[in-house]
């Protein structure tokens, strides 16, 4: 006669097609009762996994019914853990161990409560002084809705190449830059708008993750969008995080929507390693001695003051910055004696600080 331990090893085959683990390592099989010839099973699945759930239960009923003397399989989907349960936790206290992605030392994010304030103009030559360091670096582009980078890159006219399909699809980075980036921006038309879900965003998230050929990388930075959404959390718990930098212009608007991202990285337990005020000042191009604060004095030290967090640099703003956004050419690349240029590898320097006193 069946037993539930069988039926627990015969589930083990089915798994997160982001992750390739199975249901019973991620603790998403919350219940199962066995009395042949019917099996009852109830299975928790968070938010960024709804995508696959109509796989996950034809699976679960396969498998089960492939049993010597089950013929009736009875599915329940739960919702997933309740939002005061500790983040990475699954129901009845089971903790969800994150899960590394292979090749990948270091994750390193970079986020901001409110959009327009150059997060991916941080990222994008973030990564690139990295890479000038001579470490090994990917750059993810989280933005599914907003994705900029392949611009800031140079390739949007590029097309990663994929391989397979399905649960066993991977893609291949595009090298640009010295850096090996992925981007939804890739994969659609220029002008194409992403009208998706939550649970879609957050599986196409894990894909890039997990299913993307990063190689050996002493970093992988990703480009979050604006908020405190799906995609901050789908990056908590899925992968272990080195820490995440919080960019802010000295705008008090920009300020108030910071303060509220800032604190839910603490809240999930993900380490802020600094903050970055971008926008600090306007440097003309005619008078690099002089510099204009157009949005304001003080506002990242402020923040900084506040929630006891570093302000790391200073960003000015610059034409060469903007233009070399524009035409595809990071300033720490096309213009490394610029201000802003040292600005970033001085960031960079910062977070490989960081990195070596917390390891």
């Amino acid at each position: 006669m069946t037993t539930a331990e069988q039926a627990r090893i015969a589930l083990n085959r089915v798994k997160d097609s982001g992750s390739g683990r199975s249901v019973i390592e991620l603790g998403w099989l919350d219940q199962i009762r066995v009395n042949p010839p019917k099996v009852i099973v109830r299975l928790n699945l968070p938010g960024f996994a709804q995508s696959q759930r109509e796989r996950l239960v034809q699976e679960t009923r396969g498998f089960l019914l492939e049993m010597e003397d089950i013929e009736e399989v009875q599915i329940e989907v739960g919702n997933p853990p309740p939002s005061n349960a500790p983040i990475g936790q699954a129901g009845h206290g089971q903790a969800i161990e994150l899960n590394s992605i292979p090749g990948v030392k270091k994750v390193i994010a970079v986020s901001s409560g409110k959009g327009g304030v150059g997060k991916s103009t941080v990222a994008v030559n973030l990564a690139c002084a990295l890479s000038q360091q001579g470490l090994k670096v990917g750059l993810l582009d989280a933005d599914i809705y907003g994705p900029n980078i392949p611009t800031m890159l140079g390739v949007a006219n590029r097309t990663p190449e994929v391989l397979g399909s399905g649960a066993d699809q991977q893609i291949i980075p595009i090298e640009s830059c010295g850096v090996a980036m992925v981007s939804m921006g890739l994969l659609i038309e220029e002008n194409q708008p992403v009208i998706w879900r939550g649970p879609m965003l957050n599986g196409i998230i894990r894909q890039f993750l997990y299913q993307t050929l990063w190689g050996e990388r002493d970093f992988l930075v990703v480009d979050l969008p604006p908020g405190t959404g799906d995609a901050q959390l789908s990056l908590a718990q899925s992968v272990p995080m080195a820490g995440v930098l919080i960019v802010t212009t000295p705008q008090k608007v920009s300020l108030q929507d910071a303060r509220r991202g800032l604190a839910m990285f603490k809240q999930m337990n993900v380490p802020v390693i600094g903050i970055v005020e971008n926008m600090s000042s306007f440097v003309p191009p005619d008078r690099p001695d002089k510099s204009y604060p157009l949005f304001g004095i003080g506002g990242g030290q402020q923040l900084a003051d506040e929630t006891d967090v570093p302000l790391l640099v200073k960003v000015p703003i610059e034409m060469p910055l903007q233009e070399g956004g524009n035409a595809g050419q990071p300033i720490v690349d096309n213009r490394p004696d610029s201000i802003s240029s040292e600005a970033f590898q001085r960031l960079a320097n910062s977070v490989c600080a960081y990195v070596l006193e917390t390891t």
